[in-house]
């Protein structure tokens, strides 16, 4: 890495941290069912939370006026509001943050003329992803504010995978820069690893249609559902497309057998790489692809076993983040 690309790598790598830790928080905030605790969407003045037994009233009585108190939460009290209101604060307070860590160092390197007209460009890009990932935020909250107290899955969905993919363009951003060559590149490994991500994050938008549907609260056993590897209800709905995307027993029949196939490849590539000889960085990225993988297919087994608990529901979505992680340094290190 380059001495003078060292600040630009850390302020990549610290919004990479940042975007992480808002996805781990968002889905924090799904699983406590916190995410239309703030009905209203102010830029400014949002970043200020009730500090005083009025504005919480307050806020409170906005709460009522929707769905999800009238026909779920109709028994709260203020003190349990205060606590799904939490999550939801924190959440956004953290996509606050990660704009102004982004914009205010992006200002000094330009002013300081560390940034080429190239590394200008691919910021402007990473402004534009994190706005539309403000703007998907604000999207999916407004399909839970209609009649039906439930965001919409595919609105969840395109919420969660803008944040993975503004998290991998940052990551192959500062990788560009800390290690502009790896060498060793092998076509063939970067194409299968290429296979891998998309097949990965089709998973993730799978994971992201089982949260909004709650689809892991059903077939609560592994590794079959209940007794059948396909059980009946599986294919319900016609037309039968409907039963992959819209129906809880489909879609967790899909992101269940994908997580086999994330597996399978992984390994597969493993024990594929050594008919090339990878040096020790690329080494290292595979086993640690291997690795997140294992503990990322333990997370998802025991996450439906025991109900989707908070913490293993979270700890599931970490380990997405990590086998991401992996996979993107085992492409970008075998590319020419």
């Amino acid at each position: 890495m380059l001495k003078q690309n060292k600040p630009v790598v850390i302020w990549l790598l610290s919004g990479c941290f940042l975007i992480f830790l808002m996805v781990v928080v968002g889905g924090i905030t799904r699983l406590t069912h916190s995410g239309l605790s703030m009905t209203d969407w102010n830029l400014l003045m949002g970043a200020i939370p009730p500090l005083n037994e009025a504005q919480w009233q307050e806020a409170f009585a906005q709460y009522q006026q929707f769905p999800e108190y009238k026909i779920v939460n109709n028994h709260f009290t203020l003190q349990e509001f205060k606590q799904i209101f939490f999550w939801e604060y924190l959440h956004r307070l953290i996509g606050r943050i990660i704009g102004l860590v982004f914009i205010i160092p992006f200002i000094y390197f330009l002013i300081k003329k560390k940034l080429t007209p190239t590394l200008i460009n691919k910021s402007l890009f990473l402004f534009f992803l994190g706005a539309l990932q403000g703007f998907f935020g604000w999207f999916m909250v407004k399909s839970g504010l209609q009649d039906r107290p439930d965001v919409s899955h595919y609105r969840l969905a395109l919420h969660l995978i803008t944040a993975f993919i503004t998290y991998a363009f940052t990551f192959w951003f500062a990788l560009e820069l800390m290690l502009p060559k790896v060498g060793h590149p092998v076509k063939k490994l970067h194409r299968f690893a290429l296979i891998i991500l998309i097949v990965t994050v089709i998973q993730i938008i799978y994971g992201a249609f089982v949260a909004g549907l709650d689809a892991g609260l059903i077939y609560n056993t592994f590794p079959k559902m209940n007794n059948q590897w396909i059980a009946d209800n599986v294919f319900a709905l016609s037309p039968f497309w409907k039963n992959l995307i819209e129906h809880k027993d489909g879609v967790q029949f899909v992101h269940r057998y994908m997580a086999y196939v994330v597996a399978l490849l992984i390994v597969i590539f493993y024990f594929y790489s050594y008919k090339f000889k990878p040096n020790v960085i690329q080494t290292k990225g595979i086993i640690a692809m291997l690795t997140a993988v294992i503990i990322q297919f333990t997370l998802g087994v025991f996450t439906l076993l025991y109900h989707v608990p908070i913490v293993l529901g979270a700890l599931h979505q970490v380990g997405a983040f990590f086998l991401l992680t992996s996979i993107l340094f085992v492409l970008y290190s075998f590319k020419k």
